[in-house]
């Protein structure tokens, strides 16, 4: 116990540090006097539109979340809402993405569904969230950016780019529905493996094995697949509403399916494991209006923030909204995801707080 919280201590220690010297790189030779006046000359109106898309996002993606979880059980749109918000809240403030064991783990305990199944639900989740990705990234690169001005230098290397996510996209998803409808391939392959770990480990995979074919399960059912892909869509337009809503409110010239473009790059920002995405996700933004935009540096510091800000600040007070209702906090939310992940069982007076939740 005392060496997995050293372990756990260092590794908050440098993910800490990490997102330091990537926020002082981000805000290196600015001038913070003009970034103060970027941001008092922001069109308010547009920064409410912003807020109003990331509502819209977290119902996007309570909505896909049901249908993958239709096959595993039964659930109530409160309840899948409440645990979506609590587990993006984490995710801005905690380190390690404790947020995505969490939410999962909140969830199968109030709705009385498998944890394990659970789990492999946000496993899918992220696959659908990288070919929604990749694939809006192709539409702006083949559909829109031969109408922007952007350098010819900087779009030939974006449509290389583009037509190799457009083949990821496809094959993720391919790749999803043979999985799911064959699962005695991942059976196979589990055995396979196992064959040539220890006797400990070799159970593990097993046990991952049967989670994975039990949470891919929506994938066996085409409606259930087909409307989760489409709210992914549904989900990643309106993010990329919200960010193309402030990025405009400074001034800044992207037409809305440039958004795509600077989406791709804020996912390769966020998946620096700062907390929150504090420096990577600022990094990025700066980087990719710069770039492929035309903004200023200090004109894109002052959008970075105030994107960032939007982003991040709704789901950690909705977050704490709900926990405080259910007696929970960010530091015992860290607690039940460590006994997630251990696979032990919460407390009696946990299970009760959370089989409350959401009636």
């Amino acid at each position: 116990m005392w060496a997995h919280s050293e372990s756990m201590n260092l590794r908050t220690g440098i993910v800490s540090l990490l997102a330091l010297a990537l926020l002082a790189w981000f805000l290196r030779g600015t001038n913070f006097a003009d970034v103060w006046l970027q941001v008092r000359q922001v069109r308010a109106g547009l920064l409410v539109a912003s807020l109003v898309s990331v509502g819209l996002t977290f119902i996007a993606r309570t909505i896909r979340w049901r249908y993958l979880l239709t096959p595993i059980g039964d659930t109530r749109m409160r309840s899948v809402f409440r645990a979506t918000v609590i587990g993006f809240g984490a995710l801005a403030v905690l380190p390690v993405r404790v947020g995505d064991v969490i939410r999962p783990y909140l969830l199968a305990r109030q709705e009385g569904l498998p944890v394990s199944s659970v789990f492999a639900t946000i496993v899918m989740e992220r696959v659908l969230d990288l070919v929604a990705v990749l694939a809006l990234l192709a539409v702006y690169v083949w559909g829109f950016a031969g109408y922007s001005h952007m350098p010819p230098r900087l779009l030939k290397p974006i449509e290389a780019s583009a037509t190799v996510a457009a083949a990821i996209a496809g094959a993720l998803l391919v790749i999803m529905w043979v999985l799911a409808t064959h699962p005695e391939r991942i059976g196979r392959f589990a055995e396979a493996i196992a064959r040539l770990l220890p006797g400990k480990l070799s159970n593990r995979v097993g046990r991952l094995a049967s989670t994975f074919s039990s949470g891919f399960a929506a994938a066996r059912s085409a409606r259930e697949f087909v409307m989760a892909v489409i709210w992914s869509f549904g989900a990643w337009l309106a993010i990329a509403a919200q960010s193309w809503t402030v990025t405009v409110a400074f001034g800044i010239p992207m037409s809305f399916p440039g958004t795509f473009l600077l989406q791709s790059m804020l996912v390769i920002g966020v998946a620096v494991p700062t907390p929150g995405g504090v420096g990577s996700f600022h990094e990025a933004y700066r980087l990719g209006v710069t770039t492929f935009f035309g903004a200023t540096g200090d004109q894109a510091v002052a959008a970075a923030i105030v994107t960032h800000l939007i982003s991040f600040i709704p789901p950690v007070v909705g977050g704490i909204l709900f926990m405080a209702q259910d007696g929970l906090s960010f530091g015992r939310l860290g607690a039940l995801a460590k006994s997630a992940r251990d696979k032990e069982g919460p407390t009696a007076n946990e299970v009760s707080v959370l089989r409350s939740s959401g009636r």
